[in-house]
């Protein structure tokens, strides 16, 4: 049964996160970071505050923490993102993202999971 809940959960993350990027890529275009980082930041929150929370459910868990927020958020991407900056000699704007993405990525989960707390 849990695996059932990850595959709805990921139904649901998945196409959010394309749509991020599409959205990304038509208002800042092609090569914009803007989309990865907003669904890393975002689902860092849900976690953060699903994981502050008392008394969740493992389906709940599987759910929403492994389903929706495992495919919603993209370290293969925002590690991709990385190396075509450095490629492309924009290495500090590729060293703002990374520590940008780090440091908000961090934040959201620490400021979710202490506003349940």
């Amino acid at each position: 049964m849990t695996a059932l809940w990850v595959v709805l959960g990921a139904l649901v993350g998945a196409p959010l996160r394309l749509l991020a990027d599409r959205v990304a890529t038509a208002s800042r275009g092609r090569g914009s970071v803007l989309g990865t980082l907003t669904v890393n930041v975002a689902g860092s929150a849900l976690l953060g505050v699903l994981l502050g929370l008392r008394d969740v459910s493992p389906a709940v868990l599987a759910l929403v923490g492994t389903g929706f927020c495992g495919t919603l958020t993209t370290f293969s991407t925002f590690g991709t993102d990385v190396v075509r900056l450095v490629e492309e000699r924009a290495v500090l704007r590729a060293l703002a993202y990374l520590t940008g993405s780090v440091v908000l990525g961090l934040g959201a989960a620490a400021a979710g999971y202490l506003l349940v707390r």
